[in-house]
Order: structure tokens, then C-alpha cells, then sequence
């Protein structure tokens, strides 16, 4: 939905069963249009679109495209922003670190991409700025060598000037949001400077195309798993001239009870489909990081873990706790929109990114999703009520 400044708010559908454009399609027929009804009955209706590899090609037919632009007319609706981090499957099978792949090596995640864009021009608003978010570059244990990281540096380049002759072509203000995430290729703000900083220095394009063109993706969940602040890593970004592409609206997992009764509840959290990376801290020693929930586990029950807290890659539902002692991490929200009430500029594309309910353990997931969406929409929009920002 539109905010002020010329923002906009949306879910992100990638929360939905669907990798072929026929089922995405049924989703939002099934679910999106009645969340719709009961949070924008009347005015247009944003959409945070998740598209597969497959289901951007299927939707690329011509006869396919005009059918979905009539839906969207129809119904009062328009696309904004596409999710293009899943490449293929992403519910109701093992996800884990395929996710991640094909990566920004390979020329398929660049062919994906275009497309995504190519698309984007076709179904969103005439003139209006849109984006799509992808993978920060590869998953860290997947490159080991310089090579990669050159062939990643030409590929986001090659991207780059596809959006710009895009841009130029539609008078529209296109952009791509890389996605730092824990134990991806960058994860802190401070190694996401350093990739941009090379990406420039590689002389594969001109600076200002690549800067305009590309920027990062900020998930609340990830950066806060860091145990960084939004003040910190929002102010290091726009800092070294990083732009804020789109904000994902999430919340991550956090303890720092580990009495055995926790533990047997964190296992409940344990489960086959996604990664759930896991942050240790003690005090002010280096951060201590676990691939998954489980790895963690077995660490701290042999002895080997002593941190103090933990923050696990687990998304929680904005408007609910996980029950005491867990914790969310939904106050980096708060901060985040309040950075953003002092500099409204700093970005105008917003998505509520809470994709787990299918494995949420207990009752945190035993609502109805449509019932849980318009509850995380109701958190969401008094957030941006009580600064204002709604519009």
C-alpha cells in the first residue's frame, strides 16, 4: 500500500507455496486478495511478488503477461518489488543452503535476474521506482577462490547496466537490493562495505551506474543476528554512499536463558526445510557462529558453547513473542523507522518478510496465515503510524 514519501508497504508472497507462475497465481487468488480485503479494502493494494525461475518464464509469455496485468487492473493492485533470492523451490522441501545457489558466479542467477526486472517493467505503475532483491553473493563456504569473486564482480556488473538501459528506456528508477545475511559472502554491514568497495574498485562499469543501480537489500532479522544496531549498520551503509534499496521488515529468534527446559524448546525450532544460522556472544569476545540450529545445540549441550546469548536466523512474526524466556529481536524494527522518520529519503520500499509460518513450532504458527498476516500488518502499520510515516 502507499505510504508517505512516496513509500510503499507490501508482504512479501514468497511466504506462499509456488514455484510454477500457475500456482504463485493461485496463492494470491487464495490468500493475498484476502488479506487485501481486510487491510485495503478501497484504496490500490501493493504486492510483494516472489517469483521462481520457472514461474518468471512461464509469466514472460506474452499472452500469460497481458492476463496477469488485466488481474492486476481488475483488482485494484500493482507490483512494486519482486523477491528474486529462491532461485527455484522454497517451501515443503529441504531449502538449506541451496538457497543460495545458482549464486552470483553463475551466469543462470544473471539470465534470472534480467528477467526479473525485464518483467518488473511490464507490471509495475507507469514511471513508479521498483526493485528486486537477490542473494548477497554467494554462500561464504562456497567460494574459495579469487576467480569467483571475479566472475561475481562482471556478473553484478553486466546486471547493473541491464537495469540502467531498463531505466533509461521506461523513465523509471530501478534498483537491486543484495541481501547480507549470516554466513553469506557479506553479513555485516562492515563486510557488505568492503564487497561493495571492491565491486567498484574492479573497474567493471562506471561508479555511478553501479552505485545507483545497486544497493543492498536490509532484512532487520539478519543484521540484528549480528548484534548490530540499527543506527550502526543503516549509518555505515548510507555512510560510505550505499543505497538502501528495500527494507525487509522481520524479526529474529534471541536467548540468553539456557537452562535445559530452553534448549527443549529451541529444539521445537529444529527443523528440515531452512537455515538457521545461530550468533553466539560472550561479553566482548568474537562473535561465534553456527551454520545451523542443531550444530548449535549439540555445542552447547557438550560443553563447547558458553555464550551468554544467541541470536538465531529463525524469522518470528512481527506481532507475536515466541513466550518467555525466547525473545525477537522486533525493537530493531522500532529503530529502523525511526531512522528512517529522520531521513525519509533513505528508502521508500518496505516488506514484511515473515516466510517460516509453515515450520513455526507450537502456537506461534497455529493461526491462519491470513489471520497472522493481518495481525502483522496491524503491528506494522501502527509502527509507521506513530511516527507518521503512514501518510
Amino acid at each position: 500500500m502507499k505510504l508517505a514519501n512516496n513509500s510503499h508497504l507490501a508482504y512479501c508472497t514468497n511466504i506462499h507455496r509456488g514455484s510454477s507462475w500457475a500456482e504463485t497465481l493461485d496463492s494470491l487468488d487464495r490468500y493475498t486478495m484476502k488479506v487485501r480485503d481486510r487491510v485495503c479494502p478501497d484504496d490500490e493494494y501493493a504486492i510483494g511478488l516472489r517469483l521462481s525461475a520457472s514461474a518468471a518464464k512461464q509469466l514472460s509469455d506474452s499472452a500469460t503477461l497481458l492476463e496477469f496485468q488485466r488481474w492486476l487492473e481488475k483488482r485494484k493492485c500493482y507490483v512494486f518489488t519482486i523477491n528474486g533470492f529462491p532461485y527455484g523451490d522454497f517451501h515443503g522441501t529441504r531449502v538449506k543452503e541451496a538457497v543460495y545457489r545458482p549464486d552470483w558466479t553463475s551466469p543462470d542467477r544473471v539470465e534470472y535476474t534480467k528477467s526479473l526486472f525485464d518483467l518488473l517493467c511490464q507490471i509495475a505503475p507507469p514511471g513508479r521506482e521498483a526493485s528486486v532483491s537477490t542473494v548477497p553473493g554467494s554462500f561464504k563456504r562456497f567460494i574459495t577462490s579469487e576467480d569467483q569473486l571475479v566472475a561475481m564482480r562482471k556478473n553484478l556488473a553486466e546486471c547493473a547496466w541491464h537495469i540502467d538501459a531498463l531505466s533509461s528506456k521506461t523513465g523509471r528508477d530501478l534498483h537491486m537490493g543484495l541481501e547480507p545475511e549470516p554466513l553469506c559472502l557479506f553479513e555485516t554491514s562492515a563486510e557488505t562495505v568492503s564487497f561493495f568497495d571492491a565491486l567498484l574498485s574492479a573497474e567493471v562499469g562506471e561508479k555511478d551506474v553501479l552505485l545507483k543501480r545497486l544497493g543492498v537489500n536490509y532484512d532487520a532479522c539478519h543484521l540484528a543476528v549480528e548484534y548490530e544496531t540499527a543506527e550502526e549498520s543503516l549509518g555505515r551503509l548510507v555512510d560510505n554512499g550505499i543505497r538502501i534499496s528495500k527494507i525487509h521488515l522481520s524479526s529474529a529468534l534471541k536467548v540468553s536463558d539456557f537452562s535445559d527446559a530452553t534448549l527443549k524448546t529451541l529444539e521445537g525450532f529444529c527443523e528440515e526445510v531452512y537455515l538457521h544460522q545461530v550468533v553466539a556472544r560472550t561479553g566482548t569476545d568474537p562473535l561465534v557462529r553456527y551454520e545451523d540450529l542443531d550444530v548449535a545445540l549439540a555445542a552447547r549441550k557438550s560443553g563447547e558453547d558458553q555464550a551468554e546469548e544467541w541470536r538465531i536466523h529463525f524469522h518470528i512474526p512481527l506481532h507475536s513473542s515466541p513466550g518467555a524466556p525466547l525473545e525477537s529481536t522486533s525493537d530493531q524494527i522500532s529503530s529502523i523507522l525511526d531512522l528512517v522518520k529522520g531521513s525519509p529519503d533513505m528508502c521508500r520500499h518496505f516488506e514484511m518478510e515473515t516466510y517460516t509460518w509453515e515450520v513455526l513450532p507450537g502456537g506461534l504458527g497455529a493461526v491462519d496465515v491470513v489471520d497472522q498476516l493481518v495481525r502483522e500488518y496491524d503491528w506494522t502499520l501502527g509502527e509507521f503510524d506513530i511516527r507518521g510515516l503512514r501518510g
